[in-house]
């Protein structure tokens, strides 16, 4: 599977994990919005549909995209717009920066997530071994992980996550 990240060049290169999966030949990066594969699959947490097996096909044939920018600057990029929107559903993060974090994950967190609900748990593995803390990344998500990718439709995907988010705290 073509997977593809836009670098805005927005974080510390030292710290950014899109910039390691590339150096580790894991992903294709570009710095142009337009250089983006049409079509494919883009991770984008506003989406208004989870990202489900279902979406598997298209991502297979036309690619899976991950934006490492400030999203409050997505709003302007029409290029997007050419692409498939689909949100992650609640996961925790592994990544030292915001460990603990639900729905907070690093580039490479997302991608990994994307490949093991589309169907490739092995890939997910892979694409995390650059990083000392990305078997915890599976670890703590492996039952969310594990659910989320027998879903068919985004539908089921919400759904599931309804059992796995916590919820608030009544008086």
């Amino acid at each position: 599977m073509k997977i593809v990240v836009y670098n805005a060049r927005e974080c510390d290169p030292k710290r950014c994990t899109a910039i390691r999966l590339h150096k580790f030949g894991k992903v294709e990066m570009t710095f142009e919005l337009r250089e983006l594969p049409g079509g494919a699959i883009l991770l984008d947490p506003r989406a208004s549909r989870a990202l489900s097996r279902g979406d598997a096909r298209r991502a297979e044939r036309r690619g899976l995209v991950a934006l490492d920018c400030s999203w409050k600057r997505l709003g302007k990029m029409h290029k997007l717009r050419k692409m498939v929107p689909r949100a992650l559903p609640y996961l925790v993060a592994a990544n030292p920066t915001h460990y603990g974090r639900p729905t907070t994950l690093s580039t490479a967190e997302a991608l990994s997530a994307a490949l093991f609900i589309l169907g490739h748990p092995q890939e997910a593995e892979e694409i995390l071994k650059p990083f000392k803390w990305g078997p915890t990344f599976l670890e703590l998500n492996r039952a969310y992980l594990e659910e989320y990718s027998r879903a068919e439709s985004s539908s089921e995907v919400i759904e599931l996550q309804k059992k796995f988010v916590p919820s608030p705290i009544s008086t």
